[in-house]
This record gives structure tokens, sequence and C-alpha cells, in this order.
């Protein structure tokens, strides 16, 4: 196996991780309030991206904390969002790399089947 196809099936199953994260509706609602800084056809960096504490993503989701923090967790591990602590809360965000890398995947095959 070459190192090119090493490193495609390395990122296919990060991928994949990444989808089965978001395949859980509550998981997938929670990512989408997190790209709110986002929005296509803006620009975004880490300094800039929009924060979120754990209790503020918790509003309007009627999930109990303990599944709340669970499902954020699962998304933390799957690569698709960072969170850090400050104090008592727990800070969530979307760093813009992501949304290229898995763009990327998107973008790659669009081109491969036409």
């Amino acid at each position: 196996m070459s190192k090119y196809e090493s490193d495609l099936a390395t990122d296919l199953e990060t991928l994949a991780e990444m989808f089965k994260a978001l395949s859980n509706p509550h998981r997938l609602s929670l990512f989408n309030r997190l790209l709110t800084c986002c929005v296509p056809g803006t620009v975004c960096d880490v300094d800039t991206a929009t924060h979120f504490n754990v209790g503020q993503l918790g509003e309007g989701i009627d999930i109990a904390p303990s599944t709340l923090s669970h499902h954020l967790k699962e998304l933390n591990r799957a690569g698709l969002i960072q969170m850090q602590r400050k104090g008592q809360q727990v800070e969530c965000w979307v760093e813009p790399s992501i949304l290229k890398e898995i763009g990327s995947f998107f973008n790659q095959k669009n081109r491969i089947s036409k």
C-alpha cells in the first residue's frame, strides 16, 4: 500500500467517524447550532468562531444534561467540535478547518462523479 493510499484510508476512517457522530439527530442539531459563525460566503477563524457554553447549547433541546454532555463528548471525540473549560463553564466551538475538510470530501466526490 502506498503512502497516498494509506493517507486516503486514514482520511476516510476519520470522515466515517465524523459522519457516524452526526447520524444522531441530537448531535446533528448541536453541530448545526455551533455552525452559526460559518454562514456560507463568510470567513471565520478560531478567534472569531462562535463559542457556546454547554448550557446555551442545551437550550431548547429536550434532553437531560447528562445526555447533552454525552452527545458533546461524542462530537468532540469524532473531531467535529472543540471543547475548553473556562472556570465552571465548558465552551464548545467548531474549528473552521473541520468544515473545510468535510467540504473537500464532498467537492472531491462531485468532481469524480462528473
